[in-house]
This record gives C-alpha cells, structure tokens and sequence, in this order.
C-alpha cells in the first residue's frame, strides 16, 4: 500500500497553485491520480469515461481521412489518447496554458505514462487555448474536430476570461477555424443546459447534448456528465 497522499509535483500558476498528487482510496483498495488547481478538483483518474467519450462522440460525427484534431486542455490525457486510438486521425495537437501539464506526460508521470509525448501523431502544446482563435486562420489553419475540456461547464470557468468564448462572437471564431464539414465537442460536468444549447444553434449544424452516464465507485451509484456535439 502507498502513502495516504503523495505529492508528484507541485507548481504555481497566475490560477493558482497545480498539483499532481496519487491518494490511496481504502474503500477501493487503489491509488487514485488527481490533479488540483487552486480550490478546484480538476480529474482524478477514477473518473475518465467523460473525456474519452468526448472525442468518441466527437470524432463519430466526423467525416474523411487523415483528420486534424485539436484538444482542447491535456489534463491526464484521455481525451488526446481516445483521440490517437481511432484510425482516421492523422493527427492531434493538445493546447494547454498549463506548462506543468504538458511537463507531467513527457517525464510520463501520469497514469497513461508518456505515450502523448513520444507519439509522433501527437503535438502538446502551451498555449491558452481560448486565444488561438483570435487571429484569422491560415490557409493550413483550419481543423476537421476540435475537442474542448476544460471549465467545469460554459457557465462555472475556471477563469473569468474564458467566458469571452462561450459567447455567439467567440464560437464563430472558433467555427472558423473549423473546415467547412468540421466538428466542435464540448465536455461539461453539468446536466445539458437549454440556453446554452439554443447559443450552439444560433453558430452550428445540428447541435446535441448527450447525457453520458458513467459509474461511481465512490457512491456505488451511477454520475453523468454532458458531451455537446455539433457540425458534422
């Protein structure tokens, strides 16, 4: 058995502090990976159904071959990994404004090892990711899925300037940036929210909100989290 809590890293940020912890659960018998920024409980490897749902979901509505992928926050990597794991995918570059982040998956510290950094399909990038729409797309700048983890939901962020994004102007740029037949999906911890919804509709195709449940060992009961997908 491990200690109770062991500390991988610690760094600050203007968010404040990162943290990269395992904690041993006794009622599960196991290690549990988690990452923590400030006050925030941001992933805990007991709880991944979410983020590789969210490029199943999004890459199911995708069209083609040799697909450009962008993901949005790398967290403990799920999301890139589901991502790499279908055939289509030519490629995959993960923004995060967390330099630790990407630190953690290249020393592969991470429970998924280093298999993001030393994969030639995939690129990590630190960047903010709310500001590489800012700038017009170049001729070689637009991409067939963009995949988006990162605040808890469009309305709980974990920093107030991402609001910006989650506004009618801010999609369109992202939309932008997208290939004509191109694919946005969203993760959010929250039940699908019908305002944000009608918001999708007014810049996408054929915005869904799909209710993914997923178990909780904790409770012994069933979470869910909600994966809105639109374009295709």
């Amino acid at each position: 058995m491990s200690r109770l809590i062991e500390e991988l890293d610690y760094r600050p940020t203007p968010m404040g502090p990162i943290i990269l912890r395992r904690r041993w659960v006794s009622a599960l018998d196991q290690d549990v990976v988690e990452v923590i920024l400030g006050d925030e409980h941001l992933m805990s490897s007991l709880f991944t159904v979410g983020e590789t749902e969210l490029a199943t979901l999004g890459l199911a509505r995708a069209s083609g071959t040799d697909l450009k992928v962008l993901v949005g926050g790398l967290g403990l990597g799920y999301t890139a990994q589901a991502a790499l794991a279908d055939a289509r995918v030519g490629s995959v570059e993960v923004a995060d404004a967390i330099e630790a982040v990407i630190d953690w998956h290249r020393a592969g510290i991470v429970p998924i090892g280093e298999s993001l950094g030393a994969n030639p399909r995939c690129i990590l990038t630190h960047a903010d990711f709310f500001s590489l729409f800012d700038a017009e797309p170049d001729a070689d700048g637009h991409w067939n899925v963009i995949l988006l983890d990162i605040d808890h939901s469009p309305y709980r962020l974990l920093n107030p300037a991402h609001a910006r994004f989650y506004t009618a102007e801010g999609l369109s740029r992202m939309k932008s940036w997208l290939t004509p037949d191109g694919v946005f999906a969203l993760w959010s911890d929250d039940a699908p929210d019908a305002p944000f919804l009608a918001l999708l509709g007014q810049v996408f195709a054929n915005p869904v909100a799909r209710v993914v449940p997923f178990a909780n060992p904790l409770t012994g009961e069933s979470s869910t989290c909600t994966i809105y997908v639109t374009g295709g």
